[in-house]
């Protein structure tokens, strides 16, 4: 596949699509239940236009924005995302790659493949870390030490997984988590074996790095000496509180955290008072890209109701159903600070690595000076709800 041909995410998508087996590109692409909130996080941009101003001087044009005292090129970043070594090897640390070479921040998951201190030494400006809180509190403040001794510009906690949800796709492949390992789940279902099978690539790559289950490197040093991946693995989901975090929780990560504290999956302007109240520095608003809460509104619908709440007493970061450059300018002008998403970097590298990677970076970087030379707005401070066409022409101004 020649990452070069791509010209939008969406080649990227049919391009990881296409070098995937179903099994493992349903764990990327899915949803949960009826997956009507993976259709409303991309369709509530599409209810948006960008209103143009011409006559504008574009001939200069400055995408780089400002969160948390950091500059970074664009305003966007990677979201935090789970069992990515299934799709490629080492793809955590291509992420973290690809965000330093393009000066973009990068979340790392609580349930990566790699670690904290290893993705930090590949790009220690561009480093922010995931935490999944455990029950064991020593262990949630180790994790906080080790991100705050690696210098990581944000801490970012998220409580949007109270319980699993129900990711059809994932049971419908005897898959429903990564503990088995994806050959566990082949096994079962020779149709689905079969499938896999006519990807080799794919099935290459897996067998090299020895199948099964991915190691949670983050967690390692907390389960038993000598525990493999799969134990690993058993150890987090027992120690994994779900139902039992609370704002006491985060009251204390508040204290142990010397920088930015941000809390991921806020929906509800009342929930981001109170994360203003427990002195955090922002909020990532976010369905979980549709994976948690089938019934759940778009994280677009829900965010210029958090910003009239909050006002500018916390940054908004927002993420899920960001597809094109021209969605990022849309949540910009409706109050977000800056935005993250998850799939288009997975599909860059499912699709081809480090390269599909940063082809998925660049891609939004071209749309995003694209657009604004299209909209007549030289620098993001310029935007706001006056570049959104409004449904009732006489607000338009």
């Amino acid at each position: 596949m020649n990452i070069n041909k791509a010209i939008n995410i969406e080649d990227l998508h049919r391009m990881a699509k296409r070098r995937l087996p179903k099994i493992a590109f349903d764990f990327i692409e899915g949803g949960l239940e009826d997956e009507r909130g993976l259709e409303r996080n991309t369709s509530a941009f599409h209810k948006y236009q960008l209103l143009p101003r011409y006559l504008v001087d574009v001939s200069r044009r400055d995408q780089s924005k400002a969160v948390f005292g950091q500059t970074f090129s664009s305003p966007f970043g990677i979201s935090p995302t789970g069992g990515t070594s299934l799709f490629r090897d080492h793809a955590d640390l291509m992420l973290a790659e690809a965000a330093r070479d393009a000066n973009i921040p990068y979340i790392m998951s609580g349930a990566s493949s790699e670690t904290i201190e290893a993705a930090a030494r590949i790009a220690p400006k561009n480093h922010w870390y995931q935490l999944y809180s455990a029950r064991d509190p020593q262990i949630n403040a180790d994790l906080i030490r080790r991100a705050a001794d690696a210098g990581l510009g944000a801490f970012v906690l998220t409580v949007d997984t109270p319980v699993g949800g129900k990711r059809e796709r994932n049971i419908r492949n005897g898959f429903a988590n990564i503990r088995g390992g994806l050959f566990q789940a082949l096994s079962l279902k020779p149709s689905i074996l079969a499938e896999a099978l006519t990807h080799p690539g794919w099935i290459l790559e897996y067998l090299k790095r020895g199948g099964g289950t991915p190691m949670l490197g983050n967690w390692q040093p907390y389960a038993p000496a000598g525990a493999s991946a799969e134990q690993v693995y058993k150890f987090v989901s027992s120690v994994r509180p779900f139902n039992a975090q609370t704002w006491r929780d985060v009251e204390t990560y508040r204290k142990l955290f010397p920088r930015a504290l941000v809390i991921k999956g806020i929906m509800s302007p009342a929930d981001a008072l109170r994360a203003i109240d427990v002195g955090c520095d922002g909020i990532l608003v976010s369905n979980h890209g549709g994976r948690q809460l089938d019934q759940a509104p778009a994280s677009l619908d829900v965010l210029p109701a958090i910003r009239a709440a909050v006002g500018d007493r916390l940054t908004l970061l927002l993420d899920s159903g960001i597809r094109r450059g021209a969605d990022i300018l849309i949540a910009l002008c409706l109050g977000a600070d800056f935005c993250f998403m998850g799939r288009p970097t997975l599909y860059g590298a499912a699709a081809g690595g480090l390269p599909g990677v940063k082809k998925a970076i660049d891609i939004f970087v071209n749309e995003i000076d694209l657009v604004m030379g299209q909209i007549g707005c030289p620098s993001l401070s310029e935007l706001g709800p006056d570049f959104l066409w409004q449904p009732d022409w006489q607000r338009n101004r």
